[in-house]
């Protein structure tokens, strides 16, 4: 019961943290949107030709699952900054002489940046359909999305806090998850992977956001899943315990 409370305790002093100083939160929101209206707005009927349809209104259809995506992995750098920005201006050293369970500063920054990442993730989903996104997914469709988002979300956060434990300065906290929100570009997120070249399409077809891009895809436009969904919460399941495995001994290991 100590380690729940003080894990709330945790989880109330980020969250209050986050709207002292928005920016990040703000940046987290913005950049999946801005992706959204460029290869829509901008791009939407070339691509969406490319993809089988005539216009950007069929090209949304496809897009927008890997864009709602991408609104999960952009959290990881709010997650990856805060941990650093903790561990690196001694208030942990402080935390660990109080009586408090040791496990709650992590756990309070994994449930806040989560409630972050979701909030964040639903913006994106209603500016897409104000754009014209519409779904053919069920109530159960929506939530089984709904449920794949949440466990990805947990993944990515973990791995965030790997990050940011690891980091020397938050400046390279804020550098490390480019990489995880720029995987799904390398996916299907934007076009299929059978457009691209040989050494790219295999990589795409192989790298764990595809089946989650896919997944996604057939929740909400009614495509095939296949086994995507089952490789989707292998990876999730994976990242995440690695992921927990790793930030809790890094986290014991720092002084």
């Amino acid at each position: 019961m100590n380690a729940l409370h003080d894990s709330a305790t945790m989880l109330r002093r980020n969250l209050r943290h986050a709207l002292r100083y928005p920016a990040l939160t703000i940046a987290t929101i913005a950049t999946p949107i801005l992706m959204l209206l460029l290869f829509v707005g901008v791009f939407g009927n070339a691509l969406g030709t490319g993809v089988g349809g005539p216009s950007k209104d069929d090209y949304i259809g496809y897009v927008a699952p890997g864009i709602i995506l991408m609104a999960v992995a952009s959290g990881c750098m709010v997650t990856s900054v805060s941990v650093c920005v903790d561990m690196t201006e001694g208030i942990v050293s402080r935390f660990r002489t109080m009586p408090i369970a040791r496990s709650s500063l992590l756990t309070g920054h994994v449930a806040g940046s989560m409630i972050q990442t979701l909030l964040s993730t639903f913006a994106v989903v209603l500016v897409a359909v104000a754009m014209g996104f519409r779904t053919n997914g069920t109530v159960l469709d929506w939530l089984g999305a709904i449920g794949l988002l949440t466990m990805l979300t947990f993944a990515l956060t973990w791995l965030a806090v790997v990050m940011g434990l690891v980091a020397k300065n938050p400046e390279g906290a804020s550098n490390s998850p480019l990489l995880v929100q720029f995987l799904p570009f390398l996916g299907s997120a934007i076009v299929p992977p059978e457009s691209m070249p040989a050494g790219v399409r295999w990589f795409a077809e192989y790298q764990p956001f595809t089946p989650v891009i896919e997944t996604l895809r057939g929740l909400l436009m009614g495509t095939p899943v296949g086994r995507d969904a089952w490789i989707s919460v292998a990876w999730c399941a994976g990242i995440a315990v690695v992921s927990y495995v790793l930030a809790k001994r890094l986290f014991n290991r720092a002084r």
